[in-house]
């Protein structure tokens, strides 16, 4: 069974302005090759042989340096969104994808085990399967908690929260298709409010090692950074 994969390269990557101005974000470097021939080239590792890459946001850039993917040993092929179309809508423009597929944003580096995650998507037929991280938010204030006559029950200093998040990168079946409107703006958050409407709700694998999500300046430069310590 050849092992498909969709990367997700489509957006403006405003927030990661101004390294953003002149290129698109999966083609800014990390350490001496872009945040997208990463990803590629740990697809290519994990066994997948076809890797379709969603443009829309200086769609002919990233053609011309991902060509067909020949130089990774892999092929790749593009679906160009005529308008945003959001992260779960330009799925709907792909014709010819298989039953289970991995679904991916083209600024997310990790260290995850796409092959072993794939497997485990496929071996529990799940409709969708999220990779999450768990992530700490901290308040900065002492928190008051009241009873309902506003006197003070409880004192929390500066308490924190775990959170798990989503990841960015998901295994899909096929069904979902079914969900997603066509030549519309539909995102990862419809399509899971969707499913849990539906009552057949993704499956949320708990990953605990690398993940940096490259929106902001601040984690391009910590990806940077990771590189050079040899951590990524």
């Amino acid at each position: 069974m050849c092992k498909r994969a969709v990367i997700l390269a489509g957006g403006k990557g405003t927030r990661l302005k101004p390294y953003t101005i002149s290129l698109p974000k999966p083609l800014v470097p990390i350490g001496e090759m872009p945040i997208i021939e990463v990803i590629i080239r740990k697809l290519a590792l994990a066994g997948f042989e076809h890797v379709t890459i969603t443009v829309n946001h200086m769609a002919d850039i990233i053609r011309a340096f991902c060509g067909d993917g020949s130089k990774w040993g892999l092929k790749i092929d593009y679906s160009l969104e005529e308008k945003p179309l959001s992260t779960m809508g330009p799925l709907k423009l792909i014709q010819d994808l298989p039953s289970d597929f991995l679904v991916m944003n083209g600024d997310v580096l990790t260290d995850i085990d796409f092959a072993a995650f794939y497997e485990t998507h496929v071996a529990e037929k799940n409709i969708f399967t999220i990779a999450a991280h768990q992530r700490e938010q901290k308040v900065d204030y002492g928190v008051l908690e009241t009873g309902s006559d506003n006197r003070l029950v409880n004192f929390i200093e500066k308490p924190i929260t775990v959170y798990n998040v989503s990841m960015g990168v998901y295994m899909a079946n096929k069904q979902i298709l079914d969900y997603i409107p066509s030549n519309a703006f539909y995102g990862f958050d419809h399509l899971m409010l969707d499913l849990i409407k539906a009552k057949n709700p993704a499956s949320v694998k708990i990953h605990k090692g690398y993940w940096l999500d490259i929106g902001r300046p601040d984690d391009y430069e910590k990806a940077c950074e990771d590189v050079v310590a040899g951590i990524l």
